[in-house]
């Protein structure tokens, strides 16, 4: 580890230890003779955690008992530009209670578990199909690609082909991909504009709906598992080609999913829709590179974040 630098032991860093994570900058920071010491991997990292430090000002991290003849004046000092706006704790949203705050800072996770739910309990997980028809995927023609393209030919028909996702059926089925998808769409939501999430979704649920329905060739299938499968795929490039974005999944959770897939395929084919895991699978991986090249070689980046600069 190289150390990057150290401050007064009475400095409060929760704040940017926080934002520094938000960065993708790996750090521990340890207490050595009175100082806190915040070390890092590299020396690119030390230079960095530098230069966002220098966009502070230090009076604002005395705490409330801090004795440090330096402390703050009477008035408290404002952050600098740079910390205001990259600081999630400077923000409305980090004035809010626990549930509201993890709810604001996900909006578009939260509006799909939310959807799943509603759509769950008019269905009554499915078994009362016929009351929401109207999400099944569009009954058009199977016979390619380009012929389901061209037969999709109205704004409904469109949106059709993803609703299938807000689909289904039995407990077990809604509790695993909707705690999947938290699991995922939290991390994601945090290092990307909302927007962005919101396309990943769309683009991974089309794929996953699409194929499946190519597959079986009629549309009484649903589920947000296609989705989830693209998330996994989607975050496990990132993970392994931008590691310091510092997504929460391994290597061998990616394996596990890939195995759980061909086990469902084997046992349950009949039952699972497998053809959908497998696009939005296979949608998530090439999308998850696509962003990779874009921030590695267009932005000159090696982290995705919100607050990159």
């Amino acid at each position: 580890m190289i150390e990057a630098i150290s401050l007064s032991i009475q400095t409060d860093l929760r704040e940017f230890s926080h934002y520094l994570r938000q960065q993708g900058i790996n750090h521990r920071i340890t207490e050595e003779s009175g100082q806190q010491v915040i070390y890092v991997a590299t020396d690119e990292d030390a230079a960095l955690v530098r230069q966002h430090l220098a966009g502070f000002q230090p009076e604002q991290w005395h705490g409330p008992d801090s004795t440090d003849s330096s402390s703050s004046p009477s008035s408290p000092i404002e952050p600098s530009a740079a910390w205001s706006q990259g600081s999630p704790t400077r923000s409305a949203r980090g004035m809010a209670p626990g549930w509201l705050k993890l709810l604001l800072e996900s909006p578009v996770t939260a509006a799909l578990i939310a959807a799943c739910g509603l759509v769950a309990v008019v269905s009554s997980l499915g078994a009362q199909a016929q009351r929401v028809e109207f999400l099944f995927y569009p009954l058009v023609s199977a016979d390619g690609v380009l012929a389901l393209l061209a037969d999709i030919n109205t704004p409904a028909e469109l949106l059709r082909s993803l609703t299938p996702m807000f689909l289904h059926f039995g407990e077990l089925h809604l509790v695993f991909n909707m705690l999947w998808l938290w699991y995922f769409g939290r991390q994601l939501e945090a290092i990307q504009p909302a927007w962005v999430f919101a396309l990943l979704i769309v683009i991974t649920a089309f794929v996953s709906n699409t194929t499946q329905f190519l597959f079986i060739q009629y549309n009484n299938f649903g589920g947000m598992s296609g989705v989830v499968y693209g998330l996994v795929g989607y975050t496990w490039v990132i993970h392994v080609l931008m590691p310091r974005s510092n997504l929460l999944i391994r290597s061998n959770m990616f394996v596990v999913f890939v195995a759980a897939l061909v086990v469902m395929e084997l046992l349950a084919g009949s039952w699972i829709a497998t053809a959908a895991h497998v696009g939005g699978l296979v949608s998530g991986l090439l999308l998850g590179l696509l962003v990779v090249l874009y921030y590695r070689f267009v932005l000159n980046r090696h982290t995705i974040s919100r607050h990159n600069r």
